[in-house]
Protein backbone atom coordinates (compact mmCIF):
# COMPACT_ATOMS: atom_id res chain seq x y z
CA UNK A 1 0.00 0.00 0.00
CA UNK A 2 1.28 3.46 -0.91
CA UNK A 3 2.36 5.54 2.03
CA UNK A 4 -0.07 8.37 2.79
CA UNK A 5 1.43 11.38 4.51
CA UNK A 6 -0.75 13.48 6.77
CA UNK A 7 -0.66 17.25 6.94
CA UNK A 8 -2.53 18.62 9.92
CA UNK A 9 -0.41 21.76 10.13
CA UNK A 10 1.37 24.14 7.78
CA UNK A 11 4.68 23.21 9.40
CA UNK A 12 4.20 19.52 8.54
CA UNK A 13 3.65 20.40 4.89
CA UNK A 14 6.65 22.71 4.85
CA UNK A 15 8.87 20.00 6.34
CA UNK A 16 7.79 17.56 3.64
CA UNK A 17 8.88 20.12 1.05
CA UNK A 18 12.14 21.03 2.83
CA UNK A 19 11.18 24.68 3.25
CA UNK A 20 11.31 26.95 6.28
CA UNK A 21 8.15 27.84 8.19
CA UNK A 22 7.92 31.63 8.37
CA UNK A 23 4.30 31.77 9.56
CA UNK A 24 2.60 29.01 11.60
CA UNK A 25 -0.72 29.23 9.74
CA UNK A 26 0.14 29.98 6.11
CA UNK A 27 2.89 29.23 3.61
CA UNK A 28 3.65 29.64 -0.09
CA UNK A 29 6.03 27.05 -1.53
CA UNK A 30 7.88 27.33 -4.84
CA UNK A 31 7.83 23.87 -6.38
CA UNK A 32 11.06 24.30 -8.31
CA UNK A 33 12.82 24.56 -4.92
CA UNK A 34 11.30 21.35 -3.48
CA UNK A 35 12.52 17.73 -3.68
CA UNK A 36 11.61 15.62 -6.74
CA UNK A 37 9.54 12.50 -6.06
CA UNK A 38 8.22 9.51 -7.97
CA UNK A 39 4.94 9.52 -6.09
CA UNK A 40 3.17 11.80 -3.67
CA UNK A 41 0.04 10.98 -1.70
CA UNK A 42 -1.18 12.92 1.31
CA UNK A 43 -4.19 13.55 3.50
CA UNK A 44 -4.74 17.27 4.03
CA UNK A 45 -6.41 18.74 7.10
CA UNK A 46 -5.49 22.19 5.83
CA UNK A 47 -6.46 24.18 2.74
CA UNK A 48 -4.22 24.10 -0.32
CA UNK A 49 -4.17 25.85 -3.69
CA UNK A 50 -1.62 24.46 -6.15
CA UNK A 51 -0.64 26.48 -9.21
CA UNK A 52 1.12 24.35 -11.82
CA UNK A 53 3.01 26.30 -14.47
CA UNK A 54 4.24 23.42 -16.60
CA UNK A 55 2.84 23.21 -20.11
CA UNK A 56 -0.12 20.82 -20.03
CA UNK A 57 -0.46 20.44 -23.80
CA UNK A 58 -3.56 21.18 -25.83
CA UNK A 59 -6.81 20.91 -23.91
CA UNK A 60 -9.85 19.76 -25.86
CA UNK A 61 -13.38 20.44 -24.67
CA UNK A 62 -15.90 18.55 -26.79
CA UNK A 63 -15.25 19.53 -30.40
CA UNK A 64 -13.46 22.75 -29.45
CA UNK A 65 -9.88 23.40 -28.40
CA UNK A 66 -8.66 26.21 -26.17
CA UNK A 67 -5.17 27.39 -25.33
CA UNK A 68 -5.45 27.30 -21.55
CA UNK A 69 -2.17 25.49 -20.90
CA UNK A 70 -0.33 28.37 -19.23
CA UNK A 71 -1.34 27.36 -15.72
CA UNK A 72 -3.57 24.98 -13.83
CA UNK A 73 -5.03 25.52 -10.37
CA UNK A 74 -6.02 22.64 -8.10
CA UNK A 75 -7.89 23.24 -4.84
CA UNK A 76 -7.81 20.96 -1.80
CA UNK A 77 -9.93 21.31 1.32
CA UNK A 78 -9.54 19.78 4.78
CA UNK A 79 -10.33 16.06 4.83
CA UNK A 80 -9.24 15.38 1.26
CA UNK A 81 -6.49 13.19 -0.19
CA UNK A 82 -4.28 14.47 -3.00
CA UNK A 83 -2.04 12.17 -5.01
CA UNK A 84 0.42 12.51 -7.88
CA UNK A 85 2.05 9.57 -9.65
CA UNK A 86 4.99 10.23 -11.94
CA UNK A 87 5.26 6.59 -13.01
CA UNK A 88 8.93 5.87 -13.69
CA UNK A 89 9.79 9.57 -13.92
CA UNK A 90 10.62 11.89 -11.05
CA UNK A 91 7.91 14.50 -10.57
CA UNK A 92 9.43 17.81 -11.63
CA UNK A 93 6.96 20.61 -11.15
CA UNK A 94 7.07 24.35 -11.68
CA UNK A 95 4.64 26.53 -9.82
CA UNK A 96 3.47 27.46 -6.36
CA UNK A 97 1.65 25.85 -3.48
CA UNK A 98 -0.38 27.99 -1.09
CA UNK A 99 -1.37 26.20 2.12
CA UNK A 100 -3.23 27.69 5.06
CA UNK A 101 -4.72 26.36 8.28
CA UNK A 102 -8.46 26.83 9.00
CA UNK A 103 -7.44 28.76 12.13
CA UNK A 104 -6.00 31.51 9.90
CA UNK A 105 -9.47 32.46 8.64
CA UNK A 106 -11.46 31.66 11.78
CA UNK A 107 -13.70 34.60 12.73
CA UNK A 108 -13.03 36.45 9.45
CA UNK A 109 -15.41 37.06 6.55
CA UNK A 110 -13.58 34.39 4.58
CA UNK A 111 -13.99 31.96 7.46
CA UNK A 112 -17.76 32.42 7.22
CA UNK A 113 -17.91 32.10 3.43
CA UNK A 114 -15.19 29.53 2.64
CA UNK A 115 -17.84 26.83 2.07
CA UNK A 116 -19.28 28.91 -0.76
CA UNK A 117 -16.15 28.22 -2.82
CA UNK A 118 -17.37 24.86 -4.04
CA UNK A 119 -14.26 24.24 -6.17
CA UNK A 120 -12.45 23.06 -3.02
CA UNK A 121 -14.52 19.89 -3.47
CA UNK A 122 -13.84 19.42 -7.19
CA UNK A 123 -11.80 16.46 -8.38
CA UNK A 124 -8.32 16.93 -9.84
CA UNK A 125 -9.63 16.38 -13.39
CA UNK A 126 -11.97 19.36 -12.85
CA UNK A 127 -9.08 21.73 -12.21
CA UNK A 128 -9.11 25.37 -13.27
CA UNK A 129 -7.18 26.08 -16.47
CA UNK A 130 -5.85 29.62 -16.74
CA UNK A 131 -5.20 31.91 -19.68
CA UNK A 132 -2.02 34.01 -19.68
CA UNK A 133 -3.87 37.05 -18.34
CA UNK A 134 -5.52 35.01 -15.60
CA UNK A 135 -2.23 33.39 -14.66
CA UNK A 136 -0.62 36.80 -14.33
CA UNK A 137 -3.33 37.98 -11.92
CA UNK A 138 -2.99 34.83 -9.82
CA UNK A 139 0.80 35.11 -9.68
CA UNK A 140 0.54 38.73 -8.52
CA UNK A 141 -1.59 37.64 -5.57
CA UNK A 142 0.75 34.76 -4.70
CA UNK A 143 3.68 37.20 -4.68
CA UNK A 144 1.81 39.62 -2.39
CA UNK A 145 1.12 36.80 0.06
CA UNK A 146 4.79 35.78 -0.06
CA UNK A 147 5.89 39.35 0.66
CA UNK A 148 3.52 39.59 3.62
CA UNK A 149 4.65 36.25 5.07
CA UNK A 150 8.26 37.42 4.94
CA UNK A 151 7.41 40.51 6.98
CA UNK A 152 7.64 40.43 10.75
CA UNK A 153 4.22 39.37 12.07
CA UNK A 154 2.27 42.36 13.39
CA UNK A 155 -1.35 43.36 14.03
CA UNK A 156 -2.00 43.77 10.31
CA UNK A 157 -0.40 40.56 8.99
CA UNK A 158 -3.42 38.27 9.33
CA UNK A 159 -5.86 40.79 7.84
CA UNK A 160 -3.68 41.44 4.80
CA UNK A 161 -2.90 37.76 4.16
CA UNK A 162 -6.52 36.67 4.52
CA UNK A 163 -7.69 39.54 2.30
CA UNK A 164 -5.32 38.42 -0.45
CA UNK A 165 -6.44 34.79 -0.14
CA UNK A 166 -10.07 35.90 -0.40
CA UNK A 167 -9.21 38.02 -3.43
CA UNK A 168 -7.55 35.00 -5.03
CA UNK A 169 -10.61 32.82 -4.44
CA UNK A 170 -12.95 35.48 -5.82
CA UNK A 171 -10.87 35.70 -8.99
CA UNK A 172 -10.97 31.92 -9.24
CA UNK A 173 -14.77 31.99 -9.00
CA UNK A 174 -14.80 34.33 -12.00
CA UNK A 175 -12.35 32.13 -13.92
CA UNK A 176 -14.39 28.99 -13.26
CA UNK A 177 -17.44 30.81 -14.63
CA UNK A 178 -15.42 31.50 -17.76
CA UNK A 179 -14.37 27.87 -17.95
CA UNK A 180 -17.97 26.68 -17.73
CA UNK A 181 -18.89 29.07 -20.58
CA UNK A 182 -16.01 28.05 -22.86
CA UNK A 183 -16.78 24.37 -22.31
CA UNK A 184 -20.22 24.72 -23.93
CA UNK A 185 -19.90 21.64 -26.16
CA UNK A 186 -18.68 19.40 -23.33
CA UNK A 187 -21.38 20.77 -21.00
CA UNK A 188 -24.13 20.10 -23.54
CA UNK A 189 -22.89 16.53 -23.84
CA UNK A 190 -23.11 16.14 -20.06
CA UNK A 191 -26.67 17.54 -20.09
CA UNK A 192 -27.70 15.01 -22.76
CA UNK A 193 -26.14 12.18 -20.76
CA UNK A 194 -27.86 13.47 -17.60
CA UNK A 195 -31.22 13.51 -19.38
CA UNK A 196 -30.70 9.99 -20.73
CA UNK A 197 -29.58 8.80 -17.30
CA UNK A 198 -32.82 10.02 -15.71
CA UNK A 199 -34.96 8.60 -18.52
CA UNK A 200 -33.36 5.20 -18.09
CA UNK A 201 -33.64 5.41 -14.29
CA UNK A 202 -37.39 5.97 -14.23
CA UNK A 203 -38.33 3.77 -17.19
CA UNK A 204 -36.19 0.76 -16.31
CA UNK A 205 -37.73 0.30 -12.88
CA UNK A 206 -34.56 1.26 -11.00
CA UNK A 207 -36.49 3.82 -8.98
CA UNK A 208 -38.64 1.07 -7.44
CA UNK A 209 -35.55 -0.71 -6.12
CA UNK A 210 -33.14 2.17 -5.49
CA UNK A 211 -35.50 5.00 -4.55
CA UNK A 212 -35.27 8.56 -5.81
CA UNK A 213 -32.07 9.41 -7.71
CA UNK A 214 -29.82 11.77 -5.74
CA UNK A 215 -27.56 14.48 -7.13
CA UNK A 216 -24.55 12.57 -5.77
CA UNK A 217 -25.63 9.36 -7.54
CA UNK A 218 -26.13 11.15 -10.86
CA UNK A 219 -22.75 12.91 -10.56
CA UNK A 220 -21.03 9.59 -9.83
CA UNK A 221 -22.64 7.97 -12.87
CA UNK A 222 -21.34 10.83 -15.01
CA UNK A 223 -17.85 10.57 -13.41
CA UNK A 224 -17.98 14.05 -11.90
CA UNK A 225 -17.74 15.34 -8.36
CA UNK A 226 -21.08 16.38 -6.86
CA UNK A 227 -20.11 20.04 -6.48
CA UNK A 228 -18.72 20.39 -10.00
CA UNK A 229 -21.78 18.64 -11.43
CA UNK A 230 -24.11 20.88 -9.44
CA UNK A 231 -22.30 24.04 -10.50
CA UNK A 232 -22.26 22.95 -14.14
CA UNK A 233 -26.01 22.24 -14.18
CA UNK A 234 -26.70 25.58 -12.48
CA UNK A 235 -24.61 27.46 -15.05
CA UNK A 236 -26.17 25.66 -18.03
CA UNK A 237 -29.83 25.56 -16.99
CA UNK A 238 -30.25 28.27 -14.36
CA UNK A 239 -31.65 25.70 -11.96
CA UNK A 240 -30.09 23.37 -9.41
CA UNK A 241 -29.38 19.73 -10.21
CA UNK A 242 -31.95 18.73 -7.56
CA UNK A 243 -34.63 20.93 -9.15
CA UNK A 244 -33.75 19.44 -12.53
CA UNK A 245 -34.19 15.91 -11.18
CA UNK A 246 -37.47 16.82 -9.49
CA UNK A 247 -38.81 18.47 -12.66
CA UNK A 248 -37.97 15.34 -14.64
CA UNK A 249 -39.66 13.25 -11.96
CA UNK A 250 -42.84 15.37 -12.12
CA UNK A 251 -42.92 15.11 -15.93
CA UNK A 252 -42.69 11.34 -15.58
CA UNK A 253 -45.38 11.39 -12.88
CA UNK A 254 -47.79 13.36 -15.07
CA UNK A 255 -47.54 10.77 -17.82
CA UNK A 256 -48.13 7.89 -15.39
CA UNK A 257 -51.07 9.52 -13.62
CA UNK A 258 -53.07 9.23 -16.84
CA UNK A 259 -52.94 5.42 -16.53
CA UNK A 260 -56.17 4.83 -14.60
CA UNK A 261 -55.15 1.22 -13.99
CA UNK A 262 -52.69 2.51 -11.42
CA UNK A 263 -53.52 4.17 -8.14
CA UNK A 264 -51.68 7.31 -7.05
CA UNK A 265 -49.88 5.12 -4.51
CA UNK A 266 -48.75 2.82 -7.37
CA UNK A 267 -47.36 5.81 -9.26
CA UNK A 268 -45.54 7.04 -6.15
CA UNK A 269 -43.98 3.60 -5.59
CA UNK A 270 -42.95 3.27 -9.24
CA UNK A 271 -41.11 6.60 -9.01
CA UNK A 272 -39.19 5.63 -5.89
CA UNK A 273 -41.22 7.26 -3.11
CA UNK A 274 -41.53 5.29 0.12
CA UNK A 275 -44.63 7.19 1.15
CA UNK A 276 -47.44 8.51 -1.04
CA UNK A 277 -47.78 11.70 1.03
CA UNK A 278 -44.20 12.69 0.14
CA UNK A 279 -45.04 12.30 -3.55
CA UNK A 280 -48.27 14.25 -3.15
CA UNK A 281 -46.48 17.07 -1.33
CA UNK A 282 -43.78 17.40 -4.00
CA UNK A 283 -46.29 17.16 -6.85
CA UNK A 284 -48.44 19.93 -5.37
CA UNK A 285 -45.37 22.05 -4.69
CA UNK A 286 -44.31 21.80 -8.34
CA UNK A 287 -47.72 21.95 -10.08
CA UNK A 288 -50.05 23.70 -7.64
CA UNK A 289 -52.40 20.72 -7.43
CA UNK A 290 -52.47 17.22 -5.97
CA UNK A 291 -51.99 14.15 -8.18
CA UNK A 292 -55.71 13.33 -7.84
CA UNK A 293 -56.69 16.87 -8.79
CA UNK A 294 -54.41 16.67 -11.81
CA UNK A 295 -55.90 13.32 -12.85
CA UNK A 296 -59.48 14.58 -12.50
CA UNK A 297 -58.72 17.86 -14.32
CA UNK A 298 -57.28 15.99 -17.30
Amino acid sequence: MDKVERFDTVKQYNESQDVETLHPLVSVVKFNETPKLLKFKAYFDIYAVFLKLEKCGELSYGCQSYDYDDGTLIFIGPGQVYAVDGGDELISSKGYGLVFHPDLIKGTHLGKTIRDYSFFSYEANEALHLSKKERSSVLDIFKKIIEEIKQNIDNHSRTLIVSNIELLLNYCTRYYDRQFITRTSANKDILVRFENLLNDYFRSGKAQNLGLPSVAWCADQLHLSSNYFGDLIKKETGTTALDYIQSKLIDEAKARIFDDRKTINDVANDLGFKYQQHFTRLFKQKTGMTPNEFRNLN
